[in-house]
């Protein structure tokens, strides 16, 4: 059982590390955007390859932290019945649905995208734009990235539900446990 609490770590510290990293290009991706309308707007200048920029920004961080968001919850769930759901109970639904739901999508996706993207870097594709970025193939690979990610995070998932399933939940540090439902009502101070 300390080997799996070891790999839901591993899995979890990953993603939180290139989540962590690659969620910072949020502010790059004003920073140009600002740049890319002053310049339109106040000098009267364009250059395509840095309207490319922030696009391609934009598509590279949401692909990396994909697998972040799924480690925090941040995800859109329908949780009408499992937020009150019992910590065994969820463990369960996680379990059902990343082994049939979520690790399918995730190998459609490597899957149709290996072809796409292994193409893209043959042909060392750029932007379809005149004087746009080069290197759409580094972007493209970001598709990959995506679909492992969050196949390593369902796969730690299910192994932390193994964890709750078996009784051994605290061989994992509490913030990669279940969150507690209070049951007390919570104070309200005016």
């Amino acid at each position: 059982m300390r080997a799996i609490a070891f790999l839901v770590r591993a899995i979890s510290g990953l993603n939180a590390l290139i989540g962590n990293i690659f969620s910072w290009l949020s502010l790059a991706i004003v920073l140009v955007c600002f740049t890319v309308v002053v310049q339109r707007y106040v000098f009267s200048v364009s250059y395509v390859w840095m309207q490319d920029l922030y696009i391609w920004l934009n598509g590279a961080m949401f692909t990396a932290v994909a697998g972040f968001a799924l480690l925090r919850n941040d995800h859109v769930r329908v949780d009408i019945f499992y937020r009150p759901a019992s910590i065994r109970r969820k463990a369960m639904v996680d379990i059902i649905g990343v082994i049939f739901f979520l690790l399918p999508f995730s190998w459609v996706v490597f899957a149709y995208g290996w072809t796409f993207v292994s193409r893209s870097w043959r042909i060392h594709e750029a932007s379809a734009n005149v004087g746009g970025m080069p290197g759409l193939f580094i972007l493209k690979t970001f598709i990959l990235a995506f679909a492992a990610l969050i196949a390593l995070q369902g796969v730690a998932m299910v192994l932390r539900s193994i964890l709750v399933l078996t009784g051994n939940e605290e061989l994992l540090p509490e913030k990669l446990r279940y969150e507690r439902q209070d049951t007390a009502p919570a104070e309200v101070s005016i």
